[in-house]
């Protein structure tokens, strides 16, 4: 299956809400995400229009989506621009595969346009990119690896289960 791996368009908002509420009803959305499902479906429609915007048009995140060759969004990957203690970093979040189209290599082709976009940004120069991973998505932690992703040694608690830890890894500018 052909995938065309592109930036959500500011009018598409409604899209990127239908695929963003269907991931959080996903199964592994318990390990996967921060945001409930009923709290992103409980947004107005500005919180989504401003979502779809890219950084060049003032929005916060850049989101890549993967269109299959009938026009679904088979999955999507969020970036964002921050700083780690003055180093220029690109966080990977909102990372998402439709279960039909899992195991075709759209997730590596949705985090070869992320990884590629945080290589080529002129303004911030940025050093790596980063994403955190819950210790019971041991699936997606693979595929981070496979990507060349390293374990940064940093952890935190999860936000909705403080007993349970996500762990940072990072892909190191020259490493991917």
């Amino acid at each position: 299956m052909g995938y065309v791996i592109r930036p959500v368009a500011a009018d598409e908002w409604k899209r990127l809400r239908e695929l963003r509420l269907a991931a959080l009803a996903d199964p592994v959305a318990r390990v996967a995400f921060t945001e409930t499902r009923e709290a992103a479906a409980g947004q107005p429609d500005v919180f989504w229009q401003r979502r779809a915007l890219s950084p060049d048009e003032g929005g916060a995140a850049l989101t890549f989506v993967g269109v299959a060759e009938d026009g679904a969004w088979g999955g999507m990957v969020v970036v964002l621009v921050e700083e780690d203690e003055g180093v220029p970093q690109t966080h990977v979040v909102g990372v998402y595969v439709r279960p039909e189209h899992r195991g075709t290599g759209l997730a590596r082709e949705l985090f070869g346009a992320a990884i590629g976009w945080s290589w080529d940004l002129a303004d911030p120069v940025v050093e790596r990119v980063r994403l955190w991973v819950h210790e019971e998505n041991p699936r997606a932690e693979a595929l981070y690896r496979s990507l060349g992703f390293v374990a940064t040694g940093r952890t935190m608690a999860d936000p909705k289960d403080a007993a349970a830890l996500e762990r940072e890894m990072a892909l190191t500018r020259g490493r991917g």
